[in-house]
């Protein structure tokens, strides 16, 4: 069974594993071609216009927050909602799938995600052709038992470890040759 360690490092194994141009071979570092779903990942880097996608992920106590963000034209939005928004979680999905098989590779082991809750996915106007969309999914990570949730017992414990911090100072004796 593995360790919380040993999770962390193949997350953070996988997670580099995708940088812009990993997806073609010659620009590989190992040579092996590895997609993650990204936009940019269509054509050809050195040629085509570039679309500015990506993702990233970090940990919160027992859960993955995976990160996306990538242009968007305002039409796009205007296509639909539901469509538009569809769009943005079957990304995300993509890249669980990736982090998910590169996972398998480096660690041998299988990485269980489930899901917590609804996808945020945020609109921001930068003019009035573009857009940015971010968006992002908690999933909860299976085989984590010895993390602590982050969460109001995490809070709790910081009070506590406070007001026993600022008792400490009504106790101890003044140093005697300190004027104030």
């Amino acid at each position: 069974m593995a360790t919380v360690l040993d999770i962390v490092r193949g997350i953070s194994q996988a997670l580099a594993h995708n940088y812009d141009g990993s997806h073609v071979e010659e620009y590989s570092a190992d040579g092996e071609a590895r997609k993650a779903g990204l936009k940019r990942e269509e054509g050809n880097p050195m040629l085509d216009a570039r679309v500015m996608d990506g993702f990233n992920c970090r940990l919160h106590g027992n859960k993955l927050v995976v990160h996306y963000h990538s242009e968007a034209k305002l039409k796009d939005l205007h296509k639909g909602r539901n469509k538009f928004e569809s769009g943005v979680e079957s990304q995300i999905n993509d890249v669980v799938k990736f982090l998910k098989k590169e996972y398998k590779k480096v660690t041998g082991d299988t990485l269980t995600l489930k899901k917590d809750g609804e996808v945020d996915i945020r609109f921001e106007y930068m003019n009035n052709v573009r857009s940015w969309i971010t968006a992002k999914q908690q999933y909860e990570i299976g085989g984590l038992k010895d993390v602590v949730e982050v969460g109001e017992e995490s809070k709790d414990r910081l009070d506590q470890a406070i007001k026993d911090w600022l008792q400490l100072g009504k106790n101890s004796p003044k140093p005697k040759n300190v004027k104030i």
